[in-house]
């Protein structure tokens, strides 16, 4: 089917601006830190500055004792929460729409970094991999927006350690109600009726609402009850995030959960998992994600 003539406009635009790309390059901002300094981390989850603050994008840094809180926008915390939970709005949204775009002319989002603050800015980059070009191309962007298209591009995050280091000294506050994601598992509260609906223990612990990487291959399934982790209770999301964080150093994060009648156990690698696209919203498929 072809494409309707606005998005065949937008695409020519975007098409000229890549063949523009690189004469302009010499005049972008590079990068502020060297590639291979920086720390991969995972998006946990989205808090507030403070008390009733800005919100914050939740980085886990593997073999770190702290979180780290980016500051982020409004509409990029709910774009951001979005991609944690695995949804996807009916009609795209901006970092949806961007990212069918980057798709549309075949670019890949193969990584984003935060690699500086400025005056109390953070700053980002986006890695875009064009087709018939041997060396990835940087676009300079806002650390929120760059975050929010990585988790629906399924692209890596950065950051530089001066940034790391820097936003640790930011307050902030998690938000119980909300999904967190670590291990490359995410959980939510378990609430009665979808421990009715799911035939779960009355039990403490937190629902596996998403899981990809070591602990899915480990056998690990949405669904699940998590029981323990390190051999204590995750009650909340946010108690979850901070008993992975305060897994040893070089240590396996062990956990303990019931799914389909029994009790299992596992050790997940505390690394950052690969990064996996958001699903596209499939019309034709009748059904509920949660």
């Amino acid at each position: 089917m072809p494409l309707p003539i606005r998005w065949r406009y937008l695409l020519s635009l975007l098409c000229g601006a890549v063949l523009l790309a690189e004469p302009l390059a010499a005049g972008a901002r590079e990068l502020a830190a060297e590639v291979d300094e920086m720390v991969e981390v995972e998006v946990a989850t989205v808090g507030l500055a403070g008390f009733g603050g800005p919100p914050v994008v939740l980085l886990r840094e593997p073999g770190a004792r702290e979180v780290i809180p980016i500051f982020i926008g409004v509409s990029e915390a709910g774009a951001i929460l979005r991609g944690l939970a695995g949804e996807r709005s009916p009609r795209p949204m901006t970092h949806d729409l961007l990212g069918d775009v980057l798709g549309g002319i075949d670019a890949t989002l193969e990584r984003v970094y935060v690699d500086a603050i400025v005056d109390h800015t953070f700053l980002g980059m986006l890695e875009l991999r064009l087709p018939g070009r041997d060396e990835t191309l940087l676009i300079d962007s806002r650390p929120s927006d760059a975050i929010a298209l990585a988790l629906f591009a399924g692209a890596s995050i950065h950051v530089a350690p001066k940034v790391l280091e820097a936003a640790r000294n930011i307050e902030y506050e998690g938000l119980d109600e909300q999904v967190v994601v670590a291990l490359g598992i995410s959980v939510t509260p378990v609430t009665d009726d979808l421990r009715e609906a799911l035939g779960l223990p009355d039990r403490p612990g937190v629902l596996v609402s998403d899981v990809r990487g070591p602990a899915a291959e480990a056998g690990l399934r949405p669904g699940a009850l998590l029981l323990e982790v390190n051999g204590e209770v995750p009650d909340t999301p946010l108690r979850y995030l901070e008993l992975v964080r305060d897994t040893a150093v070089d240590e396996d994060a062990r956990l303990r959960y019931w799914q389909e009648g029994e009790e299992n156990e596992l050790e997940v690698t505390t690394d950052v998992p690969p990064p996996q696209p958001v699903p596209r919203l499939r019309h034709d498929v009748p059904g509920v994600r949660t």
